[in-house]
Protein backbone atom coordinates (compact mmCIF):
# COMPACT_ATOMS: atom_id res chain seq x y z
CA UNK A 1 0.00 0.00 0.00
CA UNK A 2 1.50 3.34 -1.04
CA UNK A 3 2.19 6.40 1.11
CA UNK A 4 -0.12 8.38 -1.17
CA UNK A 5 -3.03 6.04 -0.41
CA UNK A 6 -2.49 6.39 3.35
CA UNK A 7 -2.29 10.15 2.96
CA UNK A 8 -5.61 10.21 1.09
CA UNK A 9 -7.26 8.25 3.90
CA UNK A 10 -5.88 10.61 6.57
CA UNK A 11 -7.05 13.65 4.63
CA UNK A 12 -10.54 12.27 3.99
CA UNK A 13 -10.19 12.01 0.22
CA UNK A 14 -13.13 10.47 -1.65
CA UNK A 15 -10.70 8.86 -4.11
CA UNK A 16 -10.20 5.86 -1.81
CA UNK A 17 -12.51 2.84 -1.74
CA UNK A 18 -14.29 2.00 1.50
CA UNK A 19 -12.47 -1.34 1.67
CA UNK A 20 -9.06 0.35 1.40
CA UNK A 21 -10.05 3.07 3.87
CA UNK A 22 -11.13 0.43 6.42
CA UNK A 23 -7.91 -1.51 5.94
CA UNK A 24 -5.76 1.57 6.58
CA UNK A 25 -7.76 2.63 9.63
CA UNK A 26 -7.60 -0.89 11.07
CA UNK A 27 -3.81 -0.94 10.76
CA UNK A 28 -3.60 2.51 12.40
CA UNK A 29 -5.76 1.35 15.30
CA UNK A 30 -3.74 -1.85 15.79
CA UNK A 31 -0.50 0.13 15.95
CA UNK A 32 -1.88 3.00 18.03
CA UNK A 33 -0.95 5.51 15.33
CA UNK A 34 -1.78 9.18 15.82
CA UNK A 35 -1.21 11.61 12.91
CA UNK A 36 1.31 14.38 13.54
CA UNK A 37 -0.91 17.46 13.64
CA UNK A 38 1.95 19.85 12.85
CA UNK A 39 3.15 17.91 9.81
CA UNK A 40 -0.41 17.41 8.62
CA UNK A 41 -1.09 21.13 9.05
CA UNK A 42 1.90 22.04 6.90
CA UNK A 43 0.66 19.73 4.16
CA UNK A 44 -2.86 21.17 4.25
CA UNK A 45 -1.65 24.77 4.80
CA UNK A 46 -3.74 25.03 7.97
CA UNK A 47 -3.16 24.05 11.58
CA UNK A 48 -6.88 24.48 12.39
CA UNK A 49 -5.70 26.42 15.43
CA UNK A 50 -6.59 29.94 16.55
CA UNK A 51 -4.36 31.94 18.89
CA UNK A 52 -6.10 33.79 21.73
CA UNK A 53 -4.39 36.65 23.55
CA UNK A 54 -5.72 38.12 26.79
CA UNK A 55 -4.11 40.32 29.41
CA UNK A 56 -5.14 38.37 32.52
CA UNK A 57 -7.08 35.09 32.54
CA UNK A 58 -7.85 35.48 36.26
CA UNK A 59 -10.07 38.47 35.47
CA UNK A 60 -13.65 37.26 35.88
CA UNK A 61 -14.78 38.85 32.62
CA UNK A 62 -11.84 37.65 30.53
CA UNK A 63 -12.07 34.15 32.01
CA UNK A 64 -15.64 33.94 30.73
CA UNK A 65 -14.59 35.23 27.31
CA UNK A 66 -11.83 32.62 27.01
CA UNK A 67 -14.19 29.79 27.95
CA UNK A 68 -16.77 30.88 25.38
CA UNK A 69 -14.22 31.39 22.62
CA UNK A 70 -12.68 27.96 23.15
CA UNK A 71 -16.13 26.37 23.18
CA UNK A 72 -17.17 28.01 19.92
CA UNK A 73 -13.88 27.25 18.19
CA UNK A 74 -14.12 23.60 19.22
CA UNK A 75 -17.63 23.42 17.77
CA UNK A 76 -16.10 24.53 14.48
CA UNK A 77 -13.33 21.90 14.70
CA UNK A 78 -10.63 24.43 15.63
CA UNK A 79 -8.26 24.13 18.55
CA UNK A 80 -7.08 27.19 20.48
CA UNK A 81 -3.75 28.31 21.88
CA UNK A 82 -3.96 30.78 24.78
CA UNK A 83 -1.35 33.36 25.81
CA UNK A 84 -1.80 35.62 28.85
CA UNK A 85 0.25 38.69 28.02
CA UNK A 86 -0.05 40.98 31.01
CA UNK A 87 -0.36 44.70 30.30
CA UNK A 88 3.12 45.65 29.08
CA UNK A 89 3.46 46.40 25.37
CA UNK A 90 6.67 44.39 24.95
CA UNK A 91 5.07 41.26 26.39
CA UNK A 92 1.98 41.63 24.22
CA UNK A 93 4.15 41.84 21.11
CA UNK A 94 6.34 38.89 22.17
CA UNK A 95 3.37 36.61 22.78
CA UNK A 96 1.73 37.60 19.50
CA UNK A 97 4.93 36.77 17.61
CA UNK A 98 5.10 33.45 19.46
CA UNK A 99 1.62 32.52 18.24
CA UNK A 100 2.46 33.52 14.68
CA UNK A 101 5.55 31.31 14.85
CA UNK A 102 3.26 28.40 15.68
CA UNK A 103 1.45 28.89 12.36
CA UNK A 104 -1.95 29.68 13.85
CA UNK A 105 -4.70 30.30 11.32
CA UNK A 106 -5.97 33.45 13.02
CA UNK A 107 -5.63 35.59 16.15
CA UNK A 108 -8.29 36.76 18.61
CA UNK A 109 -7.38 39.59 20.98
CA UNK A 110 -9.75 39.42 23.95
CA UNK A 111 -10.23 42.72 25.75
CA UNK A 112 -9.54 46.35 24.92
CA UNK A 113 -6.07 46.46 26.53
CA UNK A 114 -4.35 45.76 23.21
CA UNK A 115 -5.13 49.16 21.65
CA UNK A 116 -2.41 51.71 22.50
CA UNK A 117 -2.85 55.49 22.47
CA UNK A 118 0.27 55.95 20.35
CA UNK A 119 -0.49 54.46 16.96
CA UNK A 120 3.18 53.55 16.45
CA UNK A 121 2.85 51.13 19.35
CA UNK A 122 0.13 49.30 17.40
CA UNK A 123 2.50 48.60 14.47
CA UNK A 124 2.82 44.92 15.43
CA UNK A 125 -0.95 44.52 15.17
CA UNK A 126 -1.01 46.10 11.72
CA UNK A 127 1.73 43.71 10.61
CA UNK A 128 -0.04 40.68 12.09
CA UNK A 129 -3.26 41.56 10.24
CA UNK A 130 -1.33 41.33 6.95
CA UNK A 131 -0.45 37.70 7.71
CA UNK A 132 -3.56 36.18 9.34
CA UNK A 133 -7.09 37.33 10.22
CA UNK A 134 -7.00 39.32 13.48
CA UNK A 135 -10.18 39.77 15.52
CA UNK A 136 -10.38 42.42 18.25
CA UNK A 137 -13.00 41.95 20.97
CA UNK A 138 -13.99 45.25 22.59
CA UNK A 139 -11.37 47.16 20.64
CA UNK A 140 -11.09 48.99 17.32
CA UNK A 141 -7.91 49.58 15.34
CA UNK A 142 -8.87 51.79 12.42
CA UNK A 143 -7.32 51.05 9.05
CA UNK A 144 -5.55 47.91 10.22
CA UNK A 145 -7.38 45.33 8.14
CA UNK A 146 -8.35 43.68 11.42
CA UNK A 147 -11.92 42.84 12.39
CA UNK A 148 -13.64 44.28 15.46
CA UNK A 149 -16.65 43.07 17.43
CA UNK A 150 -17.60 45.66 20.03
CA UNK A 151 -20.41 46.53 22.39
CA UNK A 152 -21.65 50.13 22.28
CA UNK A 153 -20.28 50.88 25.76
CA UNK A 154 -20.66 54.65 25.38
CA UNK A 155 -24.39 54.40 24.76
CA UNK A 156 -24.90 51.94 27.63
CA UNK A 157 -23.11 54.15 30.16
CA UNK A 158 -24.89 57.27 28.92
CA UNK A 159 -28.27 55.59 29.36
CA UNK A 160 -27.36 54.37 32.85
CA UNK A 161 -26.14 57.83 33.87
CA UNK A 162 -29.28 59.44 32.42
CA UNK A 163 -31.37 57.04 34.47
CA UNK A 164 -29.52 57.67 37.74
CA UNK A 165 -29.83 61.43 37.29
CA UNK A 166 -33.50 61.02 36.44
CA UNK A 167 -33.90 59.05 39.67
CA UNK A 168 -32.55 61.85 41.80
CA UNK A 169 -28.76 61.73 41.66
CA UNK A 170 -27.15 65.16 41.41
CA UNK A 171 -23.52 64.22 42.16
CA UNK A 172 -22.65 61.00 40.30
CA UNK A 173 -19.05 59.87 39.96
CA UNK A 174 -17.41 57.49 37.49
CA UNK A 175 -14.82 54.86 38.46
CA UNK A 176 -12.58 52.91 36.10
CA UNK A 177 -9.42 50.81 36.39
CA UNK A 178 -7.60 52.22 33.37
CA UNK A 179 -8.04 54.37 30.30
CA UNK A 180 -8.12 51.44 27.91
CA UNK A 181 -10.16 51.71 24.71
CA UNK A 182 -13.22 50.45 26.59
CA UNK A 183 -12.54 52.67 29.62
CA UNK A 184 -12.32 55.80 27.48
CA UNK A 185 -15.43 54.82 25.54
CA UNK A 186 -17.44 54.35 28.73
CA UNK A 187 -16.13 57.65 30.12
CA UNK A 188 -17.30 59.44 26.97
CA UNK A 189 -20.83 58.13 27.58
CA UNK A 190 -20.74 59.37 31.18
CA UNK A 191 -19.56 62.82 30.09
CA UNK A 192 -22.21 63.03 27.37
CA UNK A 193 -24.90 62.40 29.95
CA UNK A 194 -23.55 65.03 32.35
CA UNK A 195 -23.43 67.57 29.52
CA UNK A 196 -27.01 66.73 28.57
CA UNK A 197 -28.12 67.45 32.15
CA UNK A 198 -25.97 70.60 32.48
CA UNK A 199 -23.85 68.99 35.20
CA UNK A 200 -20.11 69.73 35.40
CA UNK A 201 -17.77 66.85 34.56
CA UNK A 202 -14.74 68.20 36.43
CA UNK A 203 -13.92 66.17 39.53
CA UNK A 204 -16.43 63.44 38.59
CA UNK A 205 -14.05 60.84 37.08
CA UNK A 206 -11.49 58.76 38.99
CA UNK A 207 -8.97 56.02 38.24
CA UNK A 208 -9.47 53.46 40.97
CA UNK A 209 -7.30 50.55 42.18
CA UNK A 210 -8.57 47.05 41.42
CA UNK A 211 -10.02 44.92 44.21
CA UNK A 212 -13.21 45.20 46.25
CA UNK A 213 -11.60 46.29 49.57
CA UNK A 214 -9.30 48.68 47.69
CA UNK A 215 -12.25 50.33 45.92
CA UNK A 216 -14.11 50.71 49.20
CA UNK A 217 -11.07 52.32 50.77
CA UNK A 218 -10.60 54.60 47.77
CA UNK A 219 -14.16 55.92 48.11
CA UNK A 220 -13.75 56.46 51.85
CA UNK A 221 -10.63 58.50 51.09
CA UNK A 222 -12.52 60.54 48.48
CA UNK A 223 -15.21 61.34 51.00
CA UNK A 224 -12.60 62.31 53.59
CA UNK A 225 -11.09 64.69 51.03
CA UNK A 226 -14.43 66.48 50.74
CA UNK A 227 -15.62 65.02 47.42
CA UNK A 228 -19.43 64.89 47.32
CA UNK A 229 -21.10 61.98 45.56
CA UNK A 230 -24.47 60.25 45.81
CA UNK A 231 -24.07 57.67 43.02
CA UNK A 232 -21.25 55.65 41.53
CA UNK A 233 -21.05 54.29 37.99
CA UNK A 234 -18.28 51.71 37.65
CA UNK A 235 -16.72 50.24 34.51
CA UNK A 236 -17.01 46.70 35.88
CA UNK A 237 -18.90 44.77 38.56
CA UNK A 238 -15.86 44.34 40.82
CA UNK A 239 -15.50 48.10 41.22
CA UNK A 240 -19.26 48.31 41.78
CA UNK A 241 -19.06 45.66 44.51
CA UNK A 242 -16.36 47.77 46.14
CA UNK A 243 -18.70 50.77 46.02
CA UNK A 244 -21.40 48.71 47.75
CA UNK A 245 -18.90 47.68 50.42
CA UNK A 246 -17.99 51.35 50.95
CA UNK A 247 -21.63 52.38 51.36
CA UNK A 248 -22.40 49.62 53.86
CA UNK A 249 -19.29 50.45 55.89
CA UNK A 250 -20.47 54.07 56.14
CA UNK A 251 -24.03 53.17 57.09
CA UNK A 252 -25.48 54.55 53.87
CA UNK A 253 -28.79 53.15 52.66
CA UNK A 254 -28.73 51.60 49.20
CA UNK A 255 -30.31 52.88 47.01
CA UNK A 256 -31.97 55.64 49.05
CA UNK A 257 -28.73 57.44 50.00
CA UNK A 258 -26.35 55.98 47.45
CA UNK A 259 -26.89 54.36 44.04
CA UNK A 260 -24.45 52.02 42.30
CA UNK A 261 -24.16 50.56 38.80
CA UNK A 262 -21.64 48.08 37.45
CA UNK A 263 -20.82 46.66 34.04
CA UNK A 264 -20.56 43.15 32.47
CA UNK A 265 -23.45 41.46 34.36
CA UNK A 266 -20.96 39.06 35.94
CA UNK A 267 -21.48 36.72 38.89
CA UNK A 268 -20.25 39.49 41.19
CA UNK A 269 -23.34 41.54 40.38
CA UNK A 270 -25.66 38.86 41.80
CA UNK A 271 -23.35 37.67 44.60
CA UNK A 272 -23.37 41.16 46.08
CA UNK A 273 -25.89 42.11 48.77
CA UNK A 274 -27.80 44.04 47.60
CA UNK A 275 -27.59 42.78 44.01
CA UNK A 276 -26.08 45.31 41.62
CA UNK A 277 -27.70 47.10 38.70
CA UNK A 278 -25.40 46.51 35.76
CA UNK A 279 -25.05 46.61 31.99
CA UNK A 280 -25.14 43.23 30.31
CA UNK A 281 -22.66 43.52 27.46
CA UNK A 282 -23.83 40.11 26.21
CA UNK A 283 -20.47 38.39 26.33
CA UNK A 284 -21.83 35.14 24.87
CA UNK A 285 -23.19 37.02 21.85
CA UNK A 286 -19.82 38.78 21.53
CA UNK A 287 -17.88 35.50 21.41
CA UNK A 288 -20.26 33.51 19.21
CA UNK A 289 -20.46 36.41 16.74
CA UNK A 290 -16.68 36.79 16.63
CA UNK A 291 -16.09 33.08 15.96
CA UNK A 292 -18.88 32.94 13.38
CA UNK A 293 -17.37 35.89 11.50
CA UNK A 294 -13.90 34.37 11.79
CA UNK A 295 -15.08 31.12 10.22
CA UNK A 296 -16.53 33.11 7.32
CA UNK A 297 -13.23 34.95 6.83
CA UNK A 298 -11.30 31.67 6.84
CA UNK A 299 -13.70 30.40 4.16
CA UNK A 300 -12.81 33.41 2.00
CA UNK A 301 -16.06 35.29 2.49
CA UNK A 302 -16.40 39.04 3.01
CA UNK A 303 -17.51 40.27 6.44
CA UNK A 304 -17.71 43.81 7.88
CA UNK A 305 -14.54 45.05 9.56
CA UNK A 306 -16.58 46.41 12.48
CA UNK A 307 -19.62 44.82 14.13
CA UNK A 308 -21.27 46.81 16.93
CA UNK A 309 -24.17 45.76 19.13
CA UNK A 310 -26.05 47.18 22.13
CA UNK A 311 -25.89 46.25 25.81
CA UNK A 312 -28.92 45.59 28.01
CA UNK A 313 -29.49 47.42 31.29
CA UNK A 314 -30.21 44.97 34.12
CA UNK A 315 -31.96 46.85 36.92
CA UNK A 316 -31.46 45.44 40.42
CA UNK A 317 -31.45 46.63 44.02
CA UNK A 318 -28.65 49.23 43.96
CA UNK A 319 -30.65 51.79 42.00
CA UNK A 320 -33.97 53.42 42.70
CA UNK A 321 -37.24 52.61 40.97
CA UNK A 322 -39.48 54.96 39.06
CA UNK A 323 -42.42 54.05 41.29
CA UNK A 324 -40.72 55.50 44.39
CA UNK A 325 -42.85 58.57 44.27
CA UNK A 326 -41.13 60.51 47.07
CA UNK A 327 -37.95 60.87 44.98
CA UNK A 328 -37.21 64.06 43.06
CA UNK A 329 -37.13 63.20 39.38
CA UNK A 330 -35.27 65.47 37.02
CA UNK A 331 -36.40 64.98 33.41
CA UNK A 332 -33.74 64.42 30.76
CA UNK A 333 -32.87 67.51 28.78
Amino acid sequence: MSIATVSRVLNGSDKVSEATRKKVLDVMEQNGYTPNAFARGLGLNTMRTVGILCADSSDIYLARVIYLLERELWKNSYASMLCCTGYQLEEKENYLQLLLSRNVDALILAGSQFIEDNDEDNAYLYEAAKKVPVFLLNGVLAGSGAYSVVCDDALAVKEMTDELIGLGSSHPIFLCRSLSYSGKTKLSGFCRSLAGHSLPKEGRFFLCPAGIPETAGFLRDLEAQGVTFDACLATDDELAAGAVKYALSKGKRIPEDFQVTGYNNSLLSVCSTPEITTADNRVEFLCTTAVSLLMQVLEGRDVPERTMYSANLIRRATTRRRDEGDLPVEPSK
